[in-house]
């Protein structure tokens, strides 16, 4: 194991001790080492390198702003080889909140999400991919005769 010194300024130092007290950690060098694998794996799913992923598009929009709802629709519907589902919540009289299932190449789900999250009127927007590996595979399923079909396998960091 190596050591390195970091220096933190007095306020990022205090959100690291209220973080670890809230999560249960004994030491800041076990905090600060789960901080910094979780980075690197966000930096690696956020990597457009040509592979293919699963996501989950969250947003948040305001369903008043003239015609923001049928400009998401129609994304969709232009997207529609990108996207596997949708599920809406209206949260109050002028938000509606969305996940949107997605599934493709990383670097078009990406520019799908930037899209969807820079229209006006979205007020919160984040993508979380998995990077996953689609592989053609024949087998049965149950009583089925062996048929090829894809699967997806998600990608080990």
């Amino acid at each position: 194991m190596q050591r390195v010194t970091v220096t933190l300024d007095d306020d990022l130092a205090a959100d690291l001790d209220r973080f670890m007290k809230a999560r249960g950690y004994h030491n800041r060098s076990e905090a600060i080492r789960d901080l910094a694998r979780a980075g690197m794996q966000q930096a690696r799913t956020e990597s457009t390198d040509g592979g293919d992923c699963v996501a989950a598009l969250v947003y948040v929009y305001d369903h008043t702003v003239r015609e923001l709802a049928k400009r998401l629709a129609d994304a969709h519907h232009h997207h529609h080889d990108l996207s596997v589902a949708a599920l809406q919540v209206r949260l109050d009289h002028a938000s509606c909140m969305e996940v949107a299932l997605l599934r493709g190449a990383t670097h078009e789900v990406h520019r799908f999400a930037e899209e969807i999250i820079s229209e006006r009127g979205v007020r919160h927007g984040r993508l979380v991919a998995v990077p996953v590996e689609v592989r053609e595979e024949s087998h049965a399923h149950g009583k089925d005769h062996p048929r090829r079909h894809s699967h997806i396998h998600v990608r080990h960091a």
